[in-house]
Formats: structure tokens, C-alpha cells, sequence
């Protein structure tokens, strides 16, 4: 991974907003994603297309918006042999989450969720999916295999194609960790399903490797492991949980080149309170603990900006990068470049320049409008820019507006 020696260097955290017709055409199809030609041909424009705007805006380690995947971690439904669409409640079930769904945060803020999801969206505006029929669910029924080599390698070739026309040194395409609230109804045990579905995923890990770009696994639900849980839950039950989920994590990783892998950690991401949040200090140490170079965390909202502070007191691995997240999905404010460039000191101040890469807390796409999207990767980008100035002495251009 290249490291911000001569100035700080940008990327993101995965997913953008592409183009509304190619969404619509991925939720008509059976497969969650069209094979005809044409649909292919415009899937490789878009993707040519984003690659080129954020290069614009001033990102420098870019990734193809997740544009080839409905969704960030439904698409292995569709990857992943051994899964079909099944009644709800029908025989014995597993997940990570509570009886009926029902956290602690859902408990104290009931009558937000309520309405909020009246409105069928957790978001800005409405997020991509195929809809589950009432009644259905999605769960393991059989053993795991990756089936999923053709959509693979036309996501990789895709944005081979658009990093070479830009003449971009790196780029970056996230894959699901091996562990996600699915519901197992074969294996034994979910930590057997979890093995199983780590296994089948290094297909994908190993070829985004071998095609030359930078793998990010996306596991929001670690850093989540406390507000999925009930009420009792205590620090060491979650940091057991956390443990454990690490060392699936870390064996579906195995022998794979550390230097050429992310970890992306964002608390689940959904937009409300987050007040049950597990905090960074009580389980960075377990984090750190994952077999790669760079860690990609949340650093931006109010839930979690003041954790740039826990850098004062946990060493950051030698060779190791972290990638905090200094614009955020969450809000449709965007954040002033200085704003951007004093987030970036902060942590520079604990870990040093040439370990930081500047990310947003999690993907902008169907979290913000793509304008407001746009204008956080420039902020983004200027703001790192101004920082490196500020870092390195030279004077700062003051009151340009970015957005």
C-alpha cells in the first residue's frame, strides 16, 4: 500500500451512487445483476466514469464505487452457492442479532425507528436492494461455494480499464468479511458457517489481489458486536465475541499478503443514535489484531470523532496505515477543508503523517445525495492538501470554498 510520505494521500470507503437506471436494471434481475451485453457495456462506462470523477476531485487511491454489486453484502446471496430465499421462523435459525431483531438502541429509541422505517429507507433516500418477499428470508441451506467468478471478473476487469486510463497508481475493491448476520440452517454452528463462508471468499479475496489492486474487507458488524446484543452484555462478553470474530476473520485471510489489505471497521453505519456503540478504546487492541496493514475507522461523526484521542495511548503497529474516516456518510452538511485539515493533524500528531491516509467514515453512495457526495471527496481532498502544507510549513490559501 503506498503511505503518505510527500503529502497525504486520499481514498474512501467504498461504495458510490451509480447511475439510477443500471440500479433499476440490477433489482429486475433474478441474479441481482443483468448478463446481457448491453448491460455489461454500460456497467464498464459507469464504472469508467466514477474512477474519472473521483480522480477529478482529487482522490488517490480510488475503488469502482461497488457499481457491479446491488448491494454491499447482499450480492454474495448471489455469490455464494448454498443460499436460497426460505420462510421466515421456518426451523432452527442462528444470527448475531437478539430475538426479533430487537437491540438495546432499538429498545431506547423505538419511536424514531418507527418512524423512520415507515419511510421504507435508513437513509437520505432510497437505497438499493432486491425486495424479499413478506414472509421470506434469506439463509444458508446447503454447503458454501463461490459461484460467483464471472461477475468477478468483469467488476475486475472494469476497473482495470478505468485506472489505466487515468494513469492511477492504486485502487482499491472491497469484498464482505466472513462474518455478517446471516441466518445459518445448515452447519452445526454459526462459527462453522462462518469458516465455511470464509473459505468460499477467498476466491474473491485472492483474485482482487492477484489483479493488482488493494483488497478491503468490509466488517461492520465487529466494532457493532455490543449494540447487537442484549442489555446485559458487558465489555469482556463483547471483547470474547470480538475474538472470536477476529480469528474467522483472520483465517479466511490466511497466507494472503498483508500489504495489499485493508480492514474497514464502521459500527454498523446506519444512521441513528449509535449510543450503544461499543467504543473504539475497548476493543482496539482486538482490531489491531487483524491480519492486515491498513485499518479503515470511523473517525468522523459526533459518536466517534473524539476517538482520535485513543491514538495517544495505543500504538499503532510498525508498517501498519490508518485510515480514518475525517468526512461522514451521515450527515448532508459537508465538512469545511480546514475542518478536514485539523482532523488530520490531530491524528497525525499520534501516529505520524506517512502512517495516515485520509477515508470517510463509510461509503457515500444512497447515504448522501451524489452532489453532496461529490463535494465530500473535494473537501476531502483539499483538506488533506491543506494539512500537508500546514505540516510541512508552506503558507495556506484561506476562504476557498469547496462545494
Amino acid at each position: 500500500m503506498r503511505r503518505s510520505t510527500e503529502a497525504f494521500l486520499t481514498t474512501h470507503a467504498g461504495r458510490l451512487e451509480r447511475p439510477d437506471h443500471l440500479t433499476q436494471a440490477m433489482e429486475r434481475s433474478p441474479q441481482g445483476r443483468p448478463k446481457d451485453e448491453g448491460f455489461a457495456k454500460e456497467l464498464e462506462q459507469a464504472v469508467r466514469g466514477t474512477v474519472a470523477r473521483q480522480h477529478e476531485l482529487g482522490i488517490d487511491v480510488v475503488g469502482d464505487g461497488e457499481f457491479g454489486k446491488l448491494s454491499w453484502n447482499t450480492y454474495l446471496y448471489t455469490r455464494l452457492a448454498g443460499h436460497e430465499l426460505v420462510p421466515k421462523g421456518d426451523g432452527p435459525s442462528r444470527s448475531l442479532r437478539t430475538s426479533g431483531g430487537i437491540t438495546p438502541e432499538r429498545k431506547a429509541f423505538a419511536a424514531f425507528y418507527d418512524a423512520m422505517e415507515s419511510q421504507d429507507h435508513h437513509y437520505a433516500h432510497r437505497s438499493p436492494g432486491k425486495r424479499v418477499p413478506d414472509g421470506m428470508m434469506w439463509a444458508c441451506t446447503g454447503p458454501v461455494s463461490y459461484a460467483g467468478q464471472e461477475a468477478l471478473h468483469a467488476d475486475l476487469k472494469n476497473l482495470r480499464q478505468a485506472v489505466d486510463a487515468c494513469g492511477i497508481e492504486e485502487a482499491f475493491i472491497p469484498s464482505t468479511s466472513a462474518i455478517n448476520p446471516r441466518t445459518n440452517k445448515f452447519y452445526k454452528s454459526d462459527e462453522d458457517y462462518y469458516v465455511a463462508v470464509g473459505e468460499a471468499m477467498r476466491t474473491e479475496y485472492r483474485a482482487i489481489i492477484d489483479a493488482g489492486f488493494i483488497l478491503q474487507i468490509d466488517d461492520p458488524h465487529l466494532a457493532a458486536l455490543g449494540a447487537l446484543g442484549d442489555d446485559s452484555i458487558t465489555t469482556a462478553q463483547v471483547r470474547r465475541r470480538a475474538a472470536a470474530h477476529v480469528a474467522i476473520v483472520n483465517h479466511s485471510l490466511r497466507d494472503l499478503p498483508e500489504d495489499r489489505i485493508r480492514y474497514h471497521v464502521c459500527w454498523g453505519s446506519w444512521h441513528g443514535p449509535h449510543t450503544h456503540d461499543v467504543p473504539l478504546a475497548e476493543i482496539v487492541d482486538i482490531v489491531l489484531g487483524v491480519h492486515v496493514q491498513g485499518y479503515v475507522l470511523e473517525a468522523a461523526n459526533a459518536r466517534h470523532e473524539h476517538e482520535w484521542m485513543v491514538w495517544k495511548n495505543t500504538k499503532l503497529p510498525e508498517g501498519k496505515i490508518l485510515i480514518p474516516g475525517l468526512v461522514s456518510h451521515a450527515t448532508n452538511v459537508v465538512e469545511h477543508p480546514d475542518l478536514v485539515a485539523w482532523r488530520l493533524q490531530n491524528f497525525a500528531s499520534v501516529v505520524g503523517m506517512e502512517n495516515i491516509i485520509a477515508g470517510t467514515d463509510c461509503g457515500l453512495g444512497y447515504r448522501v445525495h451524489p452532489q453532496i457526495a461529490d463535494a465530500k471527496l473535494a473537501a476531502l481532498a483539499e483538506g488533506a492538501a491543506r494539512a500537508t502544507k500546514m505540516l510541512k510549513g508552506r503558507p495556506v490559501a484561506q476562504g476557498a470554498r469547496v462545494g
